[in-house]
Order: C-alpha cells, then sequence, then structure tokens
C-alpha cells in the first residue's frame, strides 16, 4: 500500500462535463498526511533537482506529516510565488516526481498534490508570505502579469523592490487567466495568488497596453529596470484551404471567450455558437483545453493529432479526463482542407491518414501519409491548437533584437536594450507555467545583482 499514492478525489466524469468547475477535489487533512508519510526523506533529495525553482521538497512535506501546514507553505513561498497554481498545472510527473526515488519500485510522492493542498490552506487560513525587506527606493516594471512576470514581481517584491506590473488585459494573470480552463485552474484561485503580491507591495495596473498607452522608452525613463513578460500569444494555422471559413478558431481565442470572458454563460455577451460536431486539431495541453471545454458546451467533441497515442505530448492525466469525458480521439490522421458551404460555413473537412516511420534525429518517429487515404468527416467547427509564437506589440518604438523566429534576444535575461530583461514564452516559445516561472526568478535574480 506504501508503494501506491493516494488517489486524489474527482468530480463523477458523467456530471464533470455539465459543469466548469474543478474536476480534483484535492487532498483533505487524512489524504495529505498519508500521502506525507510515504516520503523517504531522502538525504540528497533527488525530487529537488527536477524542480525548475527548486522548492525545498522533503522540508515542506516533513512539515505536513508533523501537522505544520504554515511552516509548510512558509517553505514553499521561499521558492514559489504561485503555489496553488503550480500545485494544478504544474507537470511534476516529468519533473520533480519523475526524479522520485519511490517511484523506482512504486509510484513517485504526488508532489503536486501535497503543494495544491499546502497553498489551498493557506488560503482558507490566510497565511501570509515572507514579509518584503524594507524598501531599497530602486524602482522595477514588469510587462505582462503572467507566471513569468508575477514571479519576478514576487521575488523583487521580497527584496524591498517598488514593483509595478503592467497588463494589457482587464484581468491579471496572463495564461493562467486565459489559457487554462475554470475545471483545472479556478479563476479565484489566479486571484488569490495576484492578491497575495499586492500584499508584498506588488501595483498591478491592468488595461495598460504598452507599446501604445506607453513605451518601453517611456518606462527605461521611470524605472531602474524592466522585466518583459510578454508570453507567446500569438496563434499559429496550417495554412490549408478553408482556414478563413465561418466556424474556425484558434483554441487561444476559445479558451479566451470562456475563460474570461465566460461564454460558457448564459448571459454571456460574446457567446460561443452552438454547434453539433467540432474537431480540435493538436494534441498538446491548449488542445486539450479547447476539446474539453467545448464537450462542456454539449458539444460532439474530437481531438484529430496526426501522430498516436504514445506521441500525444498532453499530461496523460488530462488525457485520462477527456477519455472519462467521452472524448473522440482521432489518432494519426490530418486535415488537408476544410470545406465550406455557399456562406462560407464549415461543413466538414478532408483528412489523410498517417502512419510513424523510423525516428529522426531528433528521437521523435517521421510521420507520412499513408497513400489512398483521403476522406471526408462532416463537422460545424474547427479549432486549431497548433502552438503559438510571441506578440510584439509591446515592443513598438524599442528597437529590441530579436531572432530569426522572432523571438527576444537575451544574454542571461539581458536583453540588447539597457535596463530591460525578459524571460518566459517570449525568450524561448510556448512552454511551460512552470518554466515562465524559472526565468521569472532567474531574471529577478540578474536585475538584483545589477541594482545592488
Amino acid at each position: 500500500m506504501n508503494d501506491q499514492k493516494v488517489k486524489g478525489r474527482l468530480q463523477e466524469a458523467s456530471e464533470r462535463v455539465k459543469n466548469f468547475e474543478e474536476v480534483e477535489f484535492g487532498y483533505n487533512d487524512e489524504e495529505a498526511l498519508q500521502e506525507a508519510s510515504r516520503c523517504l526523506q531522502c538525504k540528497n533529495p533527488r525530487c529537488m533537482t527536477g524542480c525548475p525553482v527548486s522548492i525545498e521538497i522533503p522540508n515542506f512535506i516533513h512539515a505536513i506529516k508533523e501537522g505544520n501546514i504554515k511552516e509548510a507553505y512558509e517553505i514553499i513561498s521561499r521558492s514559489s510565488s504561485l503555489p496553488a497554481v503550480c500545485g494544478r498545472v504544474c507537470p511534476q510527473e516529468k519533473q520533480c516526481e519523475a526524479m522520485c526515488v519511490k517511484g523506482l519500485k512504486g509510484e513517485a510522492i504526488s508532489i503536486g498534490s501535497l503543494e495544491r493542498y499546502v497553498a489551498d490552506q493557506a488560503i482558507l487560513n490566510n497565511f501570509s508570505a515572507e514579509l518584503p525587506k524594507k524598501k531599497n527606493g530602486k524602482k522595477v516594471a514588469i510587462v505582462g502579469s503572467g507566471p513569468a512576470g508575477l514571479t519576478c514581481a514576487g521575488d523583487l517584491a521580497k527584496a524591498g523592490y517598488d514593483v509595478t506590473v503592467y497588463e494589457v488585459l482587464h484581468k491579471a494573470g496572463g495564461v493562467l487567466t486565459y489559457g487554462i480552463p475554470e475545471f483545472r485552474l479556478p479563476k479565484s484561485i489566479v486571484q488569490k495568488e495576484v492578491d497575495s503580491l499586492k500584499k508584498l507591495g506588488v501595483e498591478v495596473l491592468c488595461d495598460v497596453p504598452i507599446g501604445n498607452a506607453l513605451t518601453i522608452p517611456d518606462l527605461q525613463k521611470k524605472y531602474d529596470a524592466i522585466f518583459l513578460g510578454t508570453g507567446a500569444g500569438l496563434p499559429k494555422f496550417m495554412g490549408i484551404e478553408g482556414e478563413n471559413a465561418n466556424q474556425v478558431f484558434s483554441a487561444n481565442e476559445i479558451l479566451t471567450r470562456i475563460n474570461l470572458m465566460g461564454a460558457y454563460k448564459d448571459d454571456s455577451k460574446t457567446p460561443i455558437k452552438k454547434v453539433k460536431t467540432a474537431y480540435v486539431i493538436g494534441g498538446g495541453n491548449v488542445a486539450m483545453d479547447a476539446v474539453r471545454s467545448l464537450k462542456r458546451l454539449g458539444v460532439d467533441a474530437h481531438i484529430m493529432y496526426r501522430r498516436s497515442m504514445d506521441e500525444l505530448p498532453a499530461r496523460l492525466m488530462e488525457v485520462e479526463h477527456a477519455k472519462d469525458e467521452g472524448i473522440v480521439f482521432d489518432l494519426l490522421k490530418n486535415p488537408v482542407k476544410i470545406l465550406t458551404d455557399d456562406n462560407n460555413n464549415v461543413i466538414g473537412m478532408e483528412v489523410v491518414e498517417m502512419e510513424l516511420s523510423e525516428a529522426g534525429e531528433d528521437g521523435r518517429k517521421q510521420v507520412v501519409e499513408k497513400k489512398d487515404s483521403l476522406h471526408t468527416v462532416e463537422c460545424d467547427m474547427v479549432v486549431m491548437a497548433l502552438g503559438t509564437s510571441p506578440n510584439h506589440e509591446a515592443l513598438k518604438m524599442s528597437n529590441i533584437e530579436l531572432s530569426d523566429r522572432g523571438l527576444i534576444v537575451v544574454e542571461g535575461s539581458k536583453t540588447s536594450l539597457d535596463k530591460v530583461y525578459a524571460g518566459g514564452d517570449a525568450v524561448t516559445g510556448a512552454a511551460t507555467v512552470i518554466l515562465a516561472m524559472e526565468a521569472g526568478k532567474k531574471a529577478a535574480k540578474e536585475i538584483m545583482e545589477k541594482l545592488s
């Protein structure tokens, strides 16, 4: 029994497809204690080497075992400004839990579930993170309130810096707010994390489009340092015939309208048109979020992915949840044309079947089209979830150096501009929340070293 992790409780699939409430309930006190008791408290904790933000994992788990949840929260908060977020969406199975010794002969400690438990208890009991040091008189601007920006802001505020976060949208959180569905990450949790940063003295200004209302040169005159955490919110499309049809969307638009604008609500001002059948093209976490959201709108929702189930890049847990919810997986298939009626409405797709060949230089199996496999599928919505690239609206008037891929060029975290640092998806391309947080922490450290 000790080799198996304590399983979290879930909403029944038949019920959760009817609502946008959180799928997982999280550990209760008894479950958290039982799971924490499985930890071996290794002298050389391999789990920490797998954590991008270097949380003292054995120490916070030991505090849970001792019943001191406030201490556990303080330990986590020394490394992470967003523990309630990370506990829900961080891919622990590929990071800290992948390195756990318990996983060699059984199941790894459920580190993510324990982190979530501690963070949720902190919210319920109004625990506060480390109080900021005495103000040092230095001012830093953060452009973008996503995970990179919020993490950078939190670390700087704790060190005594005056920090102002600029966000173009009307709510803070970046991809945490507009990109991840309520059933995976409740927006109230994101707001609580933002509120925790405000308690540290961080000022958050929404509805401020940097590049228009203010430019980077304007910020350079006003602040001692600037961090760009502008993310990668520009969706990619396939470039096939019919993509300009009605009811062809990017996953970004679907998720933003649902998450930020409440398009799933009956009184929404920006509702998503109810359709019969929708295909989401792609196999990553964003594709899973989009297809599961559409399912909750009563749509016959399909995933179409050109590789097999073994190559799906989405988190295994999200794939399993999608299967339980009745999502249809059309694998080893790829659309080549979107079909429309006389009014330019989607009525179907022309699809080819794919097959996997030998692995290429990157170690990944190649995908080739199967001969004479062209066929038609009926649908009335197509959603592209093929990745994103940076939108550099905020960089206007700055002459910042960009790579051939349109990414911000940095040395460490420093850009080509005086006082300006950058990190997260705007630098690396679309990646995970926790890697963006890691970039925010590194930038904060570099800024502090420079300004001190």
